[in-house]
């Protein structure tokens, strides 16, 4: 997907009487530096996994020397036991411990399986070194013992053995004998076996591609060959003569891989591929074994992404039959099936009603019933408590702002509200569903997390960010607004906006807008919005009015408005953007002659197009790694809007924010990162020849090497830096 700079969707606080009873701090400065290059404003949410009896959690913790400990924690009584002493994670040979990146239990909790050194690939650190932990003979054990990284190493069901993927290939190892066993041996370059190719990963965060069988006889794998794939390649700037990096990137309307589904038998080694069916040119989104080692489900998306299927599969033969279709005259989501009642029934997201709602089939296919109230989109399906046949998910039962708990019977009736505090809830609940946390806040109020029933009774606070909110209510801000913004077309619009300490609305003020607005998005929840949002303060303690409006497009308010923007991508957004701009022209404290935009990848795509085609509307756009074409994008991404460029060149030409650029008026900051392998770099250097060709004046930043995310040590102060000190001068 396109990068975004804002929460997912953001997690926040639960407002314990007042900042925190008995405990004051002293006003912390609101700057650049101590937004983005100091702890000033970390907060101290903790990071746990369930035990599978529900009675615990488990976290890391470091010791006085930086080793990392692992504790057992009384989900009740919040009383810690260490379970692995990080000082004894000492490898045969080694001079010290490993630190625990991640970790994971055998079934029966009895060992416990390690991830260090990590190593990025693209967005994440999915590449490094495992070791087991055998926490009754307290021995770590390598999970190989050959050179190079390994990735997804996962213990078999009954905790004998390991498998992972090296170089692009699966291997398993038996952790009795240490003997490691080669499972496929085609990877490499452009063959991929058990993990993804750069598009699956980006878009359908697709990077573990490989599974264990419930008795470990057999694992089942995506293959992916990206031989028809074109390189594209960056550039590294590090070294005396640059070198090229290639990036097997499909750009929309282009060939991608070619996916296969195997399942391999760990006693002969034998590899049986499954019936994908007559049309090649497919996506396999999700895939797992379905309740038994000798079937397999698997989703099946067409080129266009306007039709899922869900298909059963015979692990033996690969032999495969359609169970359910899920298709729309736009495009589906790849949701995935969640088995329950022994593999008898599954239950799945789908828009076939105009919302995102939970539907309960049978396992042939046959539907059982809509299981969620419909009327409002479902946000996140949590669980299903089978003991209690009950479903747990958040939704917009009160509107697209906020992430209510909720819970509803499997058979469809008893839609219960399980919180009560209004803003965003996310909850983790216990295997048993006995208990889960609650991560909450609300806009302007950092996260918090407690433990609760699953009734939502409170039983503890486990994080209450006390130090973190005391700062931020000793800023004294005013925390956003929240507004609705009708369009001359007649649309409803939903925005925030935050206005300056000692507001005066007999003064004007300048307005800077951020914008993100993709595809089912939203900038605009009641929830914390972390170092941006603070960022922003920053602006209004300066003297700026900062708002953000969700355009037609986004997300929350159901399949119709989100969907209006297929195959014209940029129309309709930037039409709202623009009439949400002139809007805010005619309120008595907006300066008319100083309104802005700023926004980052889809959100600086969104910017330029608005400030191209706003007619003066805006006087200065901040416009961040945007997509100038979307030509230039990944086909999952780009052709699930807007089909490929053959199928709709005029889409695509009414689409590209270059197509406007001769219209700029006003001040523009372009900035990129040279080595962003998401938005190409490409992007900017193409509207840059259209600004200089049109002959427009504009200023521009290059970050050598960086990312989409243009991160690194000092390097988010440097940029924000730039955004204040522009703004400042422009605006």
């Amino acid at each position: 997907m396109i990068f975004r700079t804002f929460p997912r969707f953001a997690v926040c606080v639960v407002l314990l009487a007042g900042p925190l009873a008995g405990q004051t701090a002293p006003a912390p400065s609101l700057a650049v530096h101590t937004i983005w290059g100091s702890h000033e404003f970390t907060s101290d949410l903790v990071d746990l996994s369930w035990m599978k009896d529900g009675k615990a959690y488990t976290t890391l913790d470091e010791d006085a020397s930086g080793n990392t400990d692992l504790y057992r924690v009384d989900a009740v009584t919040g009383a810690k036991q260490l379970l692995v002493r990080g000082a004894d994670l000492v490898p045969t040979g080694a001079g010290h411990p490993v630190a625990i990146e991640e970790y994971h239990f055998s079934a029966d909790e009895s060992k416990l399986l390690l991830f260090t050194n990590s190593a990025r690939v693209w967005r994440q650190n999915t590449k490094g070194t495992f070791f087991v932990w055998d926490l009754t003979a307290r021995r770590l054990l390598p999970v190989s013992t050959k050179a190079g990284y390994q990735q997804f190493a996962k213990l078999s069901p009954d905790g004998r053995r390991v498998a992972f993927v090296r170089d692009n290939n699966i291997y398993v190892t038996d952790l009795a004998t240490g003997a490691e066993t080669a499972l496929t041996s085609d990877g490499g370059e452009n063959v991929i076996n058990g993990t993804s190719d750069w598009v699956y990963e980006e878009e359908l965060d697709l990077r573990d591609a490989f599974r264990w069988s419930p008795d470990g006889s057999r694992i089942a794998f995506w293959r992916l060959d990206q031989t028809a794939i074109r390189p594209f390649y960056l550039q590294d700037f590090d070294s005396l003569y640059a070198q090229l990096v290639p990036v097997h990137y499909p750009k929309s309307g282009s060939p991608n891989s070619e996916v296969k589904i195997g399942v391999v038998e760990l006693s002969t080694g034998r590899t049986s591929w499954i019936d994908l069916g007559a049309d090649r040119d497919v996506y396999v989104a999700a895939m797992d074994f379905a309740g038994s080692p000798d079937e397999i489900w698997l989703t099946r998306l067409n080129r266009h992404q306007s039709r899922l299927d869900l298909l059963l599969a015979d692990a033996r033969t690969g032999a495969a039959r359609v169970i359910m279709t899920d298709s729309d005259s736009a495009w589906v989501d790849a949701n995935q099936p969640r088995w329950i009642a022994g593999g008898k029934q599954f239950l799945i997201t789908s828009e076939r009603e105009g919302y995102d709602q939970v539907y309960l089939f049978n396992r042939d296919g046959s539907l059982v019933r809509r299981v969620t109230p419909g009327g409002w989109d479902v946000f996140e399906v949590l669980g299903a408590d089978e003991q209690a046949k009950v479903l747990y998910f958040t939704g917009a039962i009160d509107g697209p702002l906020t992430r209510p708990l909720l819970r509803v019977g499997l058979d469809g009736k008893g839609l219960t509200r399980i919180s009560t505090e209004p803003g965003t809830h996310a909850a983790e609940f216990d295997p048993t569903f006995t208990r889960y946390v609650d991560t909450y806040s609300r806009a302007g109020v950092p996260p918090v997390q407690t433990l609760r029933r699953a009734n939502g009774a409170l039983v503890r606070a486990i994080a209450d960010n006390g130090k973190l909110a005391a700062k931020v209510t000793a800023l004294g801000l005013n925390r956003p607004e929240f507004i609705t913004i009708r369009t001359a077309e007649g649309v409803e619009l939903n925005a925030w906006v935050i206005k300056p300490k000692g507001f005066d609305p007999s003064r004007r003020y300048p307005l800077l807008t951020n914008v993100y607005g993709g595809p089912g998005s939203q900038t605009v929840t009641d929830s914390w919005g972390g170092p941006n949002y603070l960022w922003h303060q920053l602006l209004a303690q300066d003297g700026y009015l900062v708002a953000s409006v969700d355009n037609r497009g986004t997300g929350g308010r159901g399949a119709r408005f989100m969907k209006l923007t297929y195959l014209h991508l940029g129309r309709y957004e930037t039409a709202d953007q623009i009439a949400a701009a002139r809007w805010f022209s005619t309120q008595a404290y907006v300066d008319p002659d100083r309104i802005g935009i700023w926004g980052w990848s889809y959100g600086g795509y969104m910017a330029s197009r608005s400030m191209f085609l706003g007619a003066g509307v805006f006087k200065a756009a901040l416009v961040v790694a945007p997509v100038t074409d979307w030509r230039f994008y990944d086909t999952i991404y780009t052709e699930r809007y807007m089909r490929t460029p053959a199928e709709n060149p005029s889409g695509y030409d009414e689409s590209a924010s270059l197509a406007y650029a001769d219209s700029l008026k006003g001040s523009l900051l372009l900035v990129h990162g040279t080595g962003d392998d998401n938005v190409h770099f490409q992007n900017s250097v193409r509207l840059v020849e259209r600004l200089e060709g049109a002959n427009k004046q504009f200023d521009m930043r290059i970050y050598p090497n960086k990312t989409h995310a243009i991160a690194g040590p000092g390097t988010r102060e440097n940029l924000y830096g730039l955004f204040t000190m522009w703004l400042k001068a422009h605006l």
